[in-house]
Order: C-alpha cells, then sequence, then structure tokens
C-alpha cells in the first residue's frame, strides 16, 4: 500500500463531523425537485423508515413538497436546515434537474459555522461538490423517496451502509452485494407501488489494474458533473483534487457510452485523470419506464459503458486502478460514498476500504 499517496491524500485539509445517536433530529429537504409534494405517499413511508429502522426524527423544511419552488427559496430551506444546531444531518427527499443554478444562493459562511452530514445522490452531486470545496464530508446516496421508502422493504445492504454513515467512526471493507435491482415501481399506481422488487444476481465489481491507490473521494453523477465542467464555478483547483480517488455513476437518463468519454477527456485534458488515484464508477442503471431494456440488452448498455471508460481513461492514465460495477447510484441496494472521506483501493488484491 503507498503509504505516502495516503498521507498525501490529508493535505487538503477536511472537517471530521461528529456521528450522530438514536434520538438525534434530522433535517429534511428537497434542493432540486419537489415530488415529495406530487408522491407524498412515497415521501411519508421515507420518513417513517427514519423513525422506526434508524430512530432518527426528520424535520421537513416549506418547501420540501413545494413543486417547482423559486430556487431563492430553496436555498433558504438549505441554509436553515444547516443553521439549526437541533438537527444533526440533512437528507435530500430526491434529486432532480437544477441543482446547480441553486448553489449561488448558498453561503459558504453558514455551513462552515454548523457544519453537518448531507445525505443524497445524483443532482445532488451539486451540493456535494459545494461541500468538498469547504472540506465538509458528506455521503453520497440515502435519499429518502428512494433508498428510504424503497417498496416492500429497505435492503438489509442499504441499512448497514446507512448505519456505518450515521452512527460509526473508521475504515470498512466493502463487499459487493449478492442482489441488485435497477428497476423502478410506479409511484402513482396505489396498487402496485409497494410491491417488492425483483433482484437479480450480482456478477460483482470489473476491476482494470492492479496498482494500489488512496485518496479523498471527489465525484458524482456524470450528468451533473457535465454540468459542474460546463460551468466551471464550481470546481476545486487541480492542487486541492491532487492525490483523490473519482467516483462516478450515470443517471435513469441513460446516458449513451460517448456522454461518459465526453466528461473523462474533459478531465484528461485538464490533467486530472493523472492526478486521481483511482477511480470507482457505480453500477450504470440500464432500465427506465421510458427505455425499458430486456436483460440482454442491459448487459449489453453496461459492457459499453465499462469498456468506454477503461479505453477512455487509459488514453491518459495507464496505471491507476479502475473498478466498475459497484452498488452505488441509481441502482438498488445503495452504498454509502462518504465524499471527501478516504477511500484505500488496492488493485493487487481488488479489495476496497471506505472511511465512515
Amino acid at each position: 500500500m503507498p503509504y505516502n499517496e495516503f498521507e498525501r491524500c490529508q493535505m487538503h485539509p477536511f472537517l471530521v463531523l461528529p456521528k450522530l445517536s438514536r434520538g438525534d433530529q434530522v433535517a429534511v429537504i428537497s434542493p432540486s425537485a419537489g415530488l415529495p409534494g406530487l408522491f407524498p405517499w412515497v415521501q411519508e413511508l421515507g420518513l417513517r423508515r427514519l423513525r422506526e429502522v434508524f430512530a432518527l426524527e426528520p424535520v421537513e423544511y416549506p418547501t420540501t413538497r413545494r413543486l417547482n419552488a423559486p430556487l431563492e427559496a430553496r436555498a433558504r430551506d438549505v441554509l436553515a436546515a444547516f443553521a439549526n444546531p437541533a438537527h444533526k444531518a440533512v437528507f435530500a427527499s430526491i434529486g432532480g434537474t437544477d441543482q446547480l443554478r441553486l448553489l449561488k444562493y448558498l453561503d459558504p459562511a453558514v455551513f462552515l459555522a454548523h457544519p453537518k452530514p448531507f445525505f443524497g445522490f445524483s443532482d445532488s452531486t451539486h451540493l456535494h461538490l459545494f461541500l468538498w470545496n469547504l472540506g465538509i464530508p458528506s455521503y453520497y446516496g440515502g435519499a429518502v423517496m428512494t433508498q428510504l421508502a424503497m417498496p416492500g422493504h429497505m435492503h438489509d445492504f442499504t441499512v448497514q451502509s446507512l448505519t456505518n454513515a450515521l452512527f460509526h467512526a473508521g475504515e470498512v471493507e466493502i463487499a459487493a452485494a449478492a442482489g441488485y435491482t435497477d428497476e423502478a415501481s410506479d409511484w402513482a399506481n396505489s396498487a402496485t407501488w409497494q410491491a417488492e422488487r425483483r433482484l437479480d444476481a450480482n456478477e460483482g465489481w470489473h476491476w482494470d489494474g492492479t496498482a494500489d491507490g488512496a485518496g479523498r473521494l471527489w465525484g458524482g453523477c456524470v450528468e451533473s458533473l457535465l454540468a459542474q465542467v460546463a460551468a466551471e464555478k464550481y470546481l476545486p483547483s487541480t492542487a486541492a483534487l491532487a492525490g483523490s480517488v473519482l467516483y462516478l455513476e450515470t443517471s435513469e437518463s441513460m446516458p449513451p457510452p460517448w456522454v461518459v468519454a465526453y466528461l473523462l477527456i474533459g478531465l484528461g485534458e485538464r490533467g486530472w485523470l493523472n492526478h486521481f488515484q483511482a477511480i470507482l464508477v457505480g453500477r450504470p442503471k440500464a432500465w427506465d419506464f421510458a427505455q425499458p431494456l430486456t436483460k440482454a440488452q442491459k448487459a449489453v448498455y453496461c459492457q459499453q459503458q465499462r469498456e468506454t471508460v477503461v479505453k477512455t481513461v487509459r488514453a491518459y492514465n495507464a496505471h491507476i486502478p479502475i473498478v466498475q460495477n459497484i452498488d452505488f447510484g441509481h441502482t438498488d441496494p445503495q452504498l454509502m460514498l462518504p465524499s471527501g472521506q478516504v477511500a484505500r483501493v488496492l488493485g493487487s488484491e481488488h479489495r476496497i476500504f471506505l472511511t465512515y
């Protein structure tokens, strides 16, 4: 294990956030889409799981269930949720498409004065990266309407990962889930939306490269990262990012492989692919109501994305380990990735360790 790299990744200062206790209060916000207002029964199930599975007391903010709430109003809720000392963590209800436009209304001083863990994924990539720039760790995953409101019951794999993120401190070796699903329930159909989802067998991780690497996690949803790179307003400096571990995953929009390649080429031309110590890629979501692929079609889609990632990265960096098909992002069960915390990726042993 290259411990010199492990030490170098800690040159960028990050806060150590306190862990939660059972009975703590947490905030629930909708910084992107106010879908709890359209599907309140799904939101209510997620809130109940916070209470019953994790013994936490959720508090919603005014725009949480407000469809198309103005950006300024959503930003006020984000700031108020972090500023309230009674809240020990903040959860996003779900993702969306316009959170990047929210960031200009956020005051960094509020977050630095009241740092706390944030949970969410997809469009919440933008808030994760905003916090990363402030040296505040967060957790990529665990949205209220998706993972917490999983039909039937929460997956044990998800519960354990959320438990680690919320209550435990230290390094954890992760493993692949036994099964997964990338198919969704129709929230509008009250007769079927709570039916248990069928799980497919998980083929496990796909490794390329045998080097070892360690660094603080930085990344998110490919589509959101493309917007970040285009805006170029909230990206970290190359020096701050040096020694990090990149994580990527694609959303239910199911972008073609060239979209992933364009993002990686952009990062490569910045020189960043030579600064990352490893790359972790979540399992692609290969089914959506608009694109209900067959099992064979899913396999082709996922293979094409894997091959594109390896080919594009290797044009810039021949050595760093690339691990794909990991259980984070838009498929379930879901691993909580500790953004801003250290990940160790041992290509020599095909093992991954995350710091919670």
